[in-house]
Formats: structure tokens, C-alpha cells, sequence
């Protein structure tokens, strides 16, 4: 008899902090856009709206815990 092997679940939290282009590239938000707004400039503001790419060995196991090869 085989042995089944079961498969990992992705984890939720990173689900939904990271995205994964067609291409490969594993995007994330730009913290310190929650709280304290006031005091931040508008142009600071639309660039901390922009998703950043993450580091190639981090989008590894970013991709790793998603299921993702």
C-alpha cells in the first residue's frame, strides 16, 4: 500500500498580506499608512500607497507557505 501525503494549507495571515504576480514577483504593502495621517504629507501618503516588491530569498518563503513553486 502507498502512503497518501497531505497537503499543507496556505496560511491565511500571508494570503491575504502578500500578492503574486504572473511573472513571480511577490508584492506587499507599505507599512505606517493606518494611523497618524495628519502629519504626513500627501506625496508621502501616495507613496506609501504603492505595493513594494519583496526581497528575492523572503519571496521564496513567502511563496513556500503558499504553495507555490
Amino acid at each position: 500500500m502507498k502512503k497518501s501525503h497531505k497537503k499543507h494549507k496556505a496560511k491565511s495571515s500571508v494570503k491575504r498580506r502578500f500578492v503574486v504576480t504572473k511573472t513571480g514577483k511577490v508584492l506587499r504593502r507599505s507599512p505606517g499608512t493606518r494611523h497618524l495621517r495628519r502629519k504626513k504629507s500627501k506625496k508621502q501618503m501616495r507613496r506609501l500607497k504603492r505595493k513594494r516588491v519583496v526581497p528575492t530569498g523572503f519571496a521564496k518563503k513567502v511563496k513556500k507557505i503558499l504553495g507555490i513553486r
